[in-house]
C-alpha cells in the first residue's frame, strides 16, 4: 500500500471514530480533528495509576492534550517529574519540564496545557533524563498497539527524538489513555515512522499489547520540507547535516 493510500485509510478510521464519539455523547463538540477529550478520562488515569509500571516510574513524558490532563495532574500530585512537548515542537527547546516540588497552585491547574507554560522550564532533549513512561493520546487504537493520532505527526517525532537520544530504555512503556469506543478490533494502517503502544488504558480496563520493534529515530523520508522547517530542532539538524556533507 502506498503512503498516500495509507493516509487515506487512516483518515477514514479517524472520521468514523470522531463520528462515533460525538454520536454517543462521550466527547465534547469540536473534537473532530483533535485528540478527543473523553468521558471517563479521570477514571482511566486512576486505573493507570494502579499499574505497577506507573508506581515504579519517576519520570513521565506526557502529551499536552486535554484528554491526558488527569494523567498529568496525577503525576504531579504523586511527585513525579513531568515532561511535555512544546506546542507543535515549535521551540528550539522542544520540551517543558514541570517540577512537582515547585508548584504554588494545585496540580490540576498546572496540568492544564495553557497554565503549564507558566510553571514549566523549557529544555533541550540533551537536558532530559531517561523516561520511565510515555503517555500519549489517540484517536483510535487496536489491541496490537497500533494507534492513530490526529494526523499531524508530532507524537511520532517526540518519541523519535527521545529514542535517538537513548532516553527510552527497552523497559519504558508507551501508554495511551482512551475511551472504550476508541479501541477497535480491526487491523489499522501504519507507516514506518509510527510507534506502537505497550499499554491501552480505558475507564474500564487495561490492555497489555504484544511486544514489537520501535522505530529507531527520525525517519527523514517521512517528513515534508515544511514540517522540517517548522520544527527548529529538526531544521537545525538538517542544516548541520547539509553543512557536514558540503564540507566533508
Amino acid at each position: 500500500m502506498s503512503e498516500s493510500s495509507i493516509q487515506v485509510s487512516k483518515q477514514t478510521v479517524r472520521k468514523r471514530i470522531w463520528d462515533l464519539l460525538e454520536r454517543q455523547n462521550v466527547a465534547p463538540n469540536g473534537s473532530r480533528g483533535r485528540i478527543p477529550s473523553f468521558e471517563g478520562s479521570d477514571a482511566a488515569a486512576e486505573l493507570l495509576s494502579k499499574h505497577a509500571a506507573w508506581k515504579e516510574s519517576s519520570v513521565i513524558k506526557a502529551v499536552p492534550d486535554r484528554a491526558q490532563q488527569p494523567v498529568r495532574a496525577r503525576a504531579l500530585d504523586e511527585g513525579k517529574h513531568l515532561y511535555m512537548a512544546a506546542p507543535k515542537l515549535a521551540s528550539v527547546k522542544p520540551f517543558y519540564f514541570i517540577d512537582p516540588n515547585s508548584l504554588s497552585i494545585p496540580a490540576w491547574e498546572v496540568a492544564d496545557r495553557r497554565k503549564a507554560i507558566e510553571y514549566a522550564h523549557p529544555v533541550e532533549v540533551a537536558e532530559m533524563p531517561p523516561v520511565d513512561m510515555i503517555v500519549c493520546g489517540s484517536v483510535a487504537v487496536n489491541t496490537q498497539g497500533i494507534r492513530l493520532g490526529k494526523g499531524a505527526g508530532y507524537s511520532d517525532i517526540e518519541v523519535a527524538l527521545l529514542q535517538e537520544a537513548n532516553l527510552i530504555p527497552a523497559d519504558t512503556l508507551i501508554v495511551t489513555t482512551v475511551h472504550e469506543l476508541q479501541v477497535v478490533e480491526q487491523q489499522l494502517p501504519e507507516c514506518e515512522h509510527d510507534f506502537r503502544v505497550d499499554l491501552i488504558v480505558t475507564p474500564e480496563r487495561v490492555i497489555e499489547c504484544p511486544s514489537h520493534r520501535r522505530p529507531p529515530g527520525i525517519i527523514w523520508e517521512s517528513l515534508t520540507p515544511q514540517m522540517i522547517s517548522a520544527i527548529p530542532v529538526l531544521a537545525n539538524r538538517n542544516l548541520q547535516e547539509s553543512d557536514n556533507c558540503r564540507f566533508s
